[in-house]
């Protein structure tokens, strides 16, 4: 009797694996634990989708409690994670700059204030603060203002050397250096608006009231940083809106080209900005200006380092890095990660690097759980076609973030299916809006060029959390709805009867 089970047993393995064994693409697939059999046929069915011919998807399933393997497509390839790379970058980061850390920026003078003048020059040193906006250097102006100073007799000046002058990732493409997801990276930058996408500005196309004339142009904030070129021509409103908006490589000229259908919607890019301090640095000048606070001469605004015995003004701190980690990981901000890379080096190395960053983020990883030799980490947004992480590992970070007393705020940092609202559903808002994943799968999106993820957790039918990785290389169709598709297996899933 007891060989008899044993036989019945094999047959029944045996009969699960079939249809692994037996796809078009010969893909190795393996299942852990028998009691998923019934859910690994689900998934394998869902990847022979034709979308996937010629693409590499790796696929891990871990129960989240236990961290025991019960899914494995290629889950130990080394894949490229695109913007799944910020679940370590976020995880390292609270790891080792904690919940509460704040960024801070200065303002100091290297002179002494007398009768309403400041006799020497004044100083905005930033300490990468991303999330500066017009109305924190209003808030500054107004500060001296009240400390009685109505004159500068001396220059403005931007201090960013708390970190290096690398501006950018060594993997960004030239091509993506005017959109706001290849943002560059500076200790004193400042922002357009919440989202904080750090070092750009928000450019805006109207058609104009009269036909045949260019578009109306708005830059938020206002800046003299930035040269509008304008090139575009309003349409009739039969006409097809062919607008572009695009930072001109090397310069801060913004080029509109293209026509504006008159009545037609808005088109509205967020572009970078090259040299972002001097952008900060602007801003600041502006709302001294507006504070009333003049120069005695045409002031020079220069970058420099502020003198060790220059005396502090005003300084301001930003949001704690919880709430800053809601708009990183809801938005997928890139230059979120860059900035932590860099801060994480400048606290733990004192060298505020995207070397020293990564160093501190690959040194982290095996604390998390993973498996260092099995990565290349290249930057810490995932931008990089160069990163490579396994499946596998990206689950192993899932299952052992939640032993860290910062758990909730990462999970909580993470989109979640299906919920409108931005700041919550954030890149998934508009995935997976009905049972059984909406508000249950809780998971980062990725995507660059021929590469789609989504990592994150899942809550089955039976109360059961899982944490699984999808990640899908050389694709060239849109393959996110298969994503969706094996996470609503997930969340479907009961072994019960």
């Amino acid at each position: 009797m007891k060989v008899k089970k044993i036989m019945l047993l094999s047959v029944i393995v045996v009969l699960a694996f079939l249809p692994f064994l037996m796809n078009k693409n010969h893909q190795q697939t393996a299942i852990a634990n028998v009691e998923y059999a019934q859910l690994g046929n689900s998934i394998n069915k869902i990847i022979q989708d034709e979308r996937l011919d010629g693409a590499t998807t790796g696929i891990s399933i871990r129960k989240a409690a236990t961290g025991e393997l019960i899914y494995d497509h290629f889950g130990d390839t080394r894949l490229h994670p695109a913007s799944n790379m910020k679940l370590l970058t976020a995880a390292v980061a609270l790891e080792t700059l904690g919940e509460e850390y704040r960024f801070v920026t200065e303002v100091l003078t290297d002179g002494h204030v007398k009768s309403g003048v400041l006799q020497g020059n004044l100083y905005l040193k930033g300490k990468g603060d991303p999330t500066l906006l017009t109305e924190d250097f209003d808030l500054f102006a107004q500060k001296l203002a009240s400390k009685g100073i109505k004159i500068i007799n001396g220059n403005l000046v931007g201090d960013d050397t708390w970190y290096d002058n690398v501006r950018l990732s060594q993997d960004i493409n030239w091509t993506d250096e005017s959109y706001y997801y290849a943002a560059q990276v500076s200790a004193l930058t400042a922002s357009p608006n919440a989202d904080f996408d750090a070092g750009t500005v928000i450019v805006e196309a109207h058609a104009n009231s009269k036909v045949g004339k260019a578009a109306t142009i708005n830059v938020m904030p206002p800046t003299d940083m930035v040269k509008i070129i304008n090139r575009s021509k309003t349409v009739a409103s039969d006409g097809t809106k062919t607008v572009k908006i695009e930072r001109e490589h090397g310069t801060n000229n913004i080029v509109i080209e293209g026509v504006v259908p008159e009545g037609g919607t808005v088109t509205r890019e967020w572009i970078t900005i090259s040299e972002p301090s001097y952008y900060a640095l602007d801003l600041f000048g502006k709302s001294l200006t507006k504070k009333g606070i003049t120069f005695a001469e045409k002031p020079k605004l220069t970058l420099g380092k502020t003198p060790r015995k220059a005396q502090l003004l005003t300084s301001k701190k930003s949001i704690t890095l919880k709430e800053l980690l809601i708009p990183f990981m809801k938005l997928s901000n890139n230059s979120h990660a860059d900035i932590l890379a860099k801060e994480m080096g400048k606290v733990v190395y004192g060298e505020g690097s995207f070397e020293k960053g990564l160093q501190v983020i690959e040194e982290n990883s095996a604390k998390l759980g993973l498996d260092k030799d099995m990565m290349m980490i290249r930057d810490a947004s995932g931008m990089s076609h160069i990163n490579l992480i396994p499946a596998n590992e990206v689950t192993n970070l899932l299952v052992s973030v939640q032993k860290k007393p910062w758990y909730n705020t990462f999970l909580t940092s993470l989109p979640v299916a299906g919920v409108s609202k931005r700041f919550v559903g954030g890149t998934l808002r508009n995935r997976m809006k009905i049972e059984p994943t909406v508000g249950n799968v809780k998971a980062k999106t990725g995507t660059i060029t021929a590469v789609s993820a989504l990592s994150g957790y899942a809550t089955t039918r039976d109360g059961e959390l899982l944490a699984f990785s999808i990640l899908i290389n050389n694709d060239l169709s849109k393959v996110t709805p298969i994503e969706d598709q094996i996470a609503t297996a997930i969340a479907s899933y009961t072994h019960l009867k």
